[in-house]
């Protein structure tokens, strides 16, 4: 590198932003994630012994520690460490890192640690293009992503990786990296006279959302934008703390762990039959900018799914609430979802929709019955092959029911709608019941009459 170009990267690391400076440089510096980087821990010793041989997959929320990891796992390699980002580079880039893996090894047999960042950013070709690499351990990867590998990542690369999860930072956690920032002289703001008061302190970490990032990058904003006073200390208020970081980030990607998890929340917590839980994921999802038809499809098929015909209202007002929503539109259209959801929070809850899957069962076991003659449409071959004879009009019997057989006859007996006997289901039960009687009645009668 020559002396301008040295120059450059001395000024943009002094210029870097206050999160980039304050990144850890050893494991002793890392904060949080004691799971896997306490001392002992086996990605920890790895790390520390330079043995990192196999493959590693670091998945996590944004800001919680994964590319640090992968800068350690830099510090400490004698390995050459090659860094691209998953989102700039493609396979063109990829055939070059593999190239220069290729000569290191051959003229210096020096191994090669590549980290991928927003490795799930790259398709099943791409993915694919890197795998051979992997397997003969040309390179070893150290993959970074916000997203469950085990969907978003190829199954072979999975495989050859050892899996590390990363979660949330805990307060704790974010404490600790805000004192470091306040008092290192070399990185952070250890050289200035600088007044955080305790409840600026802790709206800024409540706000961060458990994302380092999100910390360091209010606090920076918070310092530079305040005139010292006439003692030259710089007072951090919880005006300034407010204005520094106004909203709370979600943790929420439409297309990744978030959305499904919320939604399975949500989900579970109607069918739970808690309406607060319920409003809180569907406030969480509207609020990360989820979009409101995906709600309601889905408060659709759990109207059907998980309350039934213990409430039959509970399709109609779900169903009610989609055409509602498409008339009036956000803002306003969140009063029919809200409705929705809490009546589906609160009706009796029946899964007896699921009965469905017994008679398919059933049809792939034994195949698909003939249809019974009397049951058969009569309007075409009544005259010919007598299609219909015998159907008895259960409009034509007392209570409008008659006892006939409407099963094909190698299923005969079979039952596979059961009420749950909540809410309307109830009065579902005792007219089957009444009906399974006067069936099983006209059954005996035909008894004695054969027997006679």
């Amino acid at each position: 590198m020559d002396l301008f170009g040295q120059a450059l990267e001395n000024r943009m690391k002094n210029e870097a932003p206050l999160a980039e400076r304050m990144r850890p440089r050893t494991m002793d510096e890392f904060v949080g994630q004691e799971h896997i980087t306490a001392p002992g821990r086996l990605l920890r010793r790895a790390i520390e012994a330079d043995r990192l041989f196999s493959s590693i997959l670091l998945y996590g929320p944004p800001g919680t520690g994964k590319t640090t990891l992968a800068r350690i796992v830099a510090n400490h390699t004698k390995a050459y460490f090659e860094s691209i980002s998953a989102v700039l580079a493609g396979v063109p880039e990829l055939r070059r890192v593999i190239q220069n893996a290729e000569d290191r090894r051959k003229l210096n047999n020096q191994r090669t640690l590549l980290f991928v960042d927003e490795v799930h950013r790259w398709n099943k070709a791409q993915q694919d293009a890197l795998l051979p690499h992997v397997e003969r351990g040309l390179v070893t990867l150290i993959g970074a992503t916000t997203q469950n590998p085990y969907f978003e990542v190829i199954p072979a690369l999975v495989s050859r990786s050892r899996i590390f999860e990363l979660g949330p930072l805990k307060d704790q956690d974010l404490e600790k990296i805000l004192d470091s920032a306040l008092k290192d002289k070399e990185r952070g703001y250890g050289n200035l006279s600088i007044d955080l008061a305790q409840d600026a302190r802790s709206h800024l970490i409540d706000m961060a959302n458990h994302d380092a990032r999100n910390l360091l990058n209010a606090l920076e904003l918070a310092v530079e934008t305040t005139h010292p006073s006439d003692d030259l200390v710089i007072h951090i208020t919880l005006d300034i703390a407010q204005e520094s970081i106004q909203k709370r980030t979600l943790a929420y990607d439409k297309k990744g762990d978030n959305h499904y998890d919320t939604i399975s929340a949500f989900i579970k917590s109607v069918r739970g039959s808690d309406p607060d839980a319920a409003l809180y994921w569907l406030a969480k999802m509207l609020a990360a900018g989820e979009d409101p038809r995906f709600i309601l499809r889905r408060l659709v098929v759990l109207a059907s799914e998980d309350i039934g015909l213990a409430d039959p209202q509970g399709l109609v007002v779900a169903a009610s609430a989609v055409t509602a929503f498409e008339f009036i539109g956000m803002p306003e259209g969140i009063y029919p979802i809200t409705e929705a959801t809490l009546y589906l929070a609160t009706a009796p809850k029946s899964n007896s929709a699921k009965s469905i899957y017994a008679a398919q069962d059933l049809i792939q076991k034994e195949g698909m019955g003939a249809v019974p003659v009397h049951l058969m449409d009569s309007s075409r071959d009544a005259a010919g092959f007598g299609h219909g004879e015998g159907y008895l009009y259960p409009h034509n019997y007392p209570g409008h029911f008659i006892p006939q057989e409407y099963l094909p006859k190698s299923v005969l007996g079979n039952r596979f709608y059961e009420p749950s006997g909540e809410g309307y289901e109830q009065i579902i039960a005792r007219r089957l019941e009444q009906w399974h009687r006067q069936i099983e009645e006209s059954s005996q009668s035909s008894d004695v009459k054969k027997d006679t």
